[in-house]
């Protein structure tokens, strides 16, 4: 039998909670942005591990993205050192922060969803007058 929730999921899930703690307790940028990390993939071995993270108020600003991309990414090391100590690891996985464009994605799809509701709402209003 398959195991429903796996070690590198539980890692995964534990690093996104001390992740975030970290980020906003510890990185001392002044550019950096209220980020939220919305998931952590971990690898099998435990060697990497890809942050997703988005920007709250910026996402539509690419160049805001940008810079905090390159703000987490060059303070990774920092992160990881961090996350050894607050994680009872052997190996903490080295750290890549990548963008995660699905909420901005999803509040597109919700917007052209509304928009059509509306515009079929109004055509039956205009066939039943």
């Amino acid at each position: 039998m398959a195991k429903d929730y796996s070690r590198t999921q539980r890692i995964g899930d534990q690093m996104q909670r001390e992740l975030a703690s970290l980020i906003q307790r510890e990185v001392k940028d002044p550019r950096l942005d209220f980020i939220t990390i919305t998931a952590v993939e971990v690898s099998r071995d435990l060697s990497h591990a890809k942050v997703f993270i988005t920007v709250m108020g910026k996402d539509d600003d690419q160049d805001a993205v940008k810079v905090n991309l390159r703000i987490l990414n060059d303070a990774s090391g920092f992160l990881r050192m961090q996350l050894g100590k607050a994680m009872q690891l052997r190996t903490v996985p080295q750290l890549h922060f990548n963008y995660d464009a699905s909420v901005r994605r999803g509040v597109e799809l919700a917007s052209l969803i509304e928009r059509a509701v509306a515009e079929d709402r109004k055509h039956n209003e205009d066939l039943g007058d």
